[in-house]
C-alpha cells in the first residue's frame, strides 16, 4: 500500500487548459514535430518545450495497479478535463475552453460541446507527433493511390478536403512479474513401418507416431509495458495494425507537446485495460510453456500463474486522422504519427470492379480461343 495518504473525495484535481500564447503576439503556439518545438503561426516566433521539473523529473515512473483500484493514487495523479462525447462513435475528446461546437475527429459527425469536465488519472508520458500534417497526407494519399478499387471521387476528395487532425489517443501500459507453474506432455515424433496393399501390389510405407511423456515445470517472465488501447472511437483492428510504437522513446507528459492537437479522453477503464493485458501475457506465457516443455509436440493440461508487483502508465500516443463522407458513407484514415503507417476503411468502386471482372472475362475467353485453335 502507498505510503501517501488517500485523496479527499470532495477535492478534485484542478483543470488544465492546454494553451501556450506567443510572447510576441499572443496568438496560441503548437507543437511542430519537424522542428521539435513551439511555433507561432501567426508571427513565426519559436519557444523551446521546457524541460520536466518537479516530483517526476529523471524518467517517465510506473503508478502502483493495487492502490489505483482502491482509489489510493495521490492528488496529483489526477485532473478534471472538459471533454465531449460524440453522438455517433462515443468518442470522448477533449476541447479549449473557448470551443463551443466542431466536428467529430473520428466520424466527421458535428458536436456540440457541454459544460460537463471528466475526471480521471493523469497521463503519465507520451510520444511526441515525428510527422507534420503535410508528411502525413503524403502517407495516406500515397496508401489511398495503392488501392486500386478505390472511387477515385473519394481519392480526389481526400487529397483537397479538409485538414487532418492530429490526435492523441489514450492507451494503458502495464508492468508485472509473473510465475508460472504448469503441467503437460510432451511429444516425441518417431516412426514405424508397415505393409499395405495398394493396387493389388504390397509396399513398406513410414508411418509418423508420437510419444507422449509427462511434463511439468515452471516459467518465469517480466512483462514491460504491455500496450492496451483506451479508445472505444476507433475500431481495434485500425489501431492494432499502426503498431509497434516505438516507446523508448516516450517522454515524460508536458502539455506543451499537446499545443495544437486534441487529447482523446480513455473510455476503457485500469480495470477493464487489465484484463486484456493479462490476455496478452496469457499468450506468451503459453509460448513460454511450449518452449519449456520442449520435444516435438507439446500438450498443456494446466498453467496456474501467479502475477506479482503490477504497474501501469496512462500514455498518450499521436495519430493523424481524417474523417470523409463521400457520397453519404464515412470513411476513417488513420496514420501513425511516428512512422507514417496508414489504415482505414477500405472503399470501393463498383463500376471499377465491374470493369475488371468484364476485363477478367475477355481475357479468359480470349486465351481459350487461343488453345481452341491451337487444338
Amino acid at each position: 500500500m502507498s505510503d501517501l495518504p488517500p485523496p479527499l473525495p470532495d477535492a478534485p484535481a484542478p483543470t488544465e487548459e492546454h494553451r501556450f500564447p506567443c510572447e510576441q503576439c499572443g496568438a496560441d503556439y503548437r507543437f511542430d514535430p519537424d522542428q521539435n518545438q513551439l511555433i507561432c503561426d501567426f508571427c513565426g516566433s519559436t519557444q523551446e518545450v521546457v524541460a520536466q521539473t518537479g516530483p517526476w523529473e529523471g524518467g517517465i515512473k510506473e503508478l502502483d495497479f493495487n492502490d489505483a483500484i482502491r482509489n489510493l493514487l495521490p492528488l496529483q495523479e489526477m485532473e478534471e478535463t472538459r471533454v465531449t462525447s460524440c453522438p455517433n462513435c462515443a468518442a470522448q475528446v477533449e476541447f479549449d475552453p473557448d470551443l463551443h461546437a466542431t466536428e467529430c475527429p473520428f466520424c466527421a459527425t458535428p458536436v456540440v460541446t457541454d459544460t460537463g469536465t471528466h475526471r480521471h488519472i493523469k497521463p503519465r508520458g507520451l510520444l511526441p507527433f515525428g510527422l507534420d500534417e503535410n508528411a502525413a497526407r503524403e502517407a495516406m494519399n500515397t496508401w489511398l493511390g495503392k488501392l486500386w478499387f478505390a472511387p477515385n471521387g473519394l481519392q480526389e476528395y481526400a487529397r483537397k478536403g479538409r485538414k487532418l487532425q492530429g490526435i492523441y489517443v489514450p492507451y494503458w501500459t502495464f508492468d508485472a512479474d509473473t510465475q508460472s507453474s504448469y503441467s503437460g506432455q510432451r511429444g516425441t515424433v518417431y516412426y514405424d513401418t508397415k505393409t499395405v496393399t495398394r493396387d493389388g501390389k504390397r509396399q513398406t510405407v513410414r508411418v509418423q507416431k508420437v510419444r507422449w511423456r509427462p511434463a511439468s515445470g515452471r516459467v518465469t517472465r517480466f512483462f514491460d509495458d504491455v500496450l492496451v488501447l483506451a479508445s472505444k472511437a476507433l475500431p481495434k483492428k485500425f489501431t492494432d495494425a499502426l503498431e509497434p510504437w516505438d516507446l523508448s522513446a516516450m517522454e515524460p507528459y508536458r502539455p506543451e507537446f499537446l499545443a495544437g492537437f486534441r487529447a482523446e479522453g480513455y473510455q476503457v477503464d485500469l480495470d477493464a485495460g487489465f484484463v486484456e493485458a493479462r490476455q496478452k501475457m496469457d499468450r506468451q506465457i503459453e509460448r513460454d510453456v511450449k518452449f519449456d516443455i520442449g520435444g516435438d509436440r507439446q500438450r498443456i493440461n494446466r498453467i496456474d500463474t501467479q502475477v506479482s508487483d503490477v504497474t501501469f502508465k496512462h500514455v498518450l500516443l499521436p495519430v493523424w486522422m481524417a474523417a470523409y463522407k463521400y457520397r453519404g458513407k464515412s470513411y476513417r484514415f488513420v496514420v501513425n504519427g511516428r512512422t507514417g503507417r496508414v489504415q482505414g476503411e477500405r472503399p470501393w468502386s463498383a463500376w471499377k470492379i465491374a470493369f475488371a471482372v468484364i476485363l477478367g472475362a475477355i481475357v479468359a475467353a480470349g486465351i481459350g480461343y487461343i488453345y481452341a485453335q491451337g487444338g
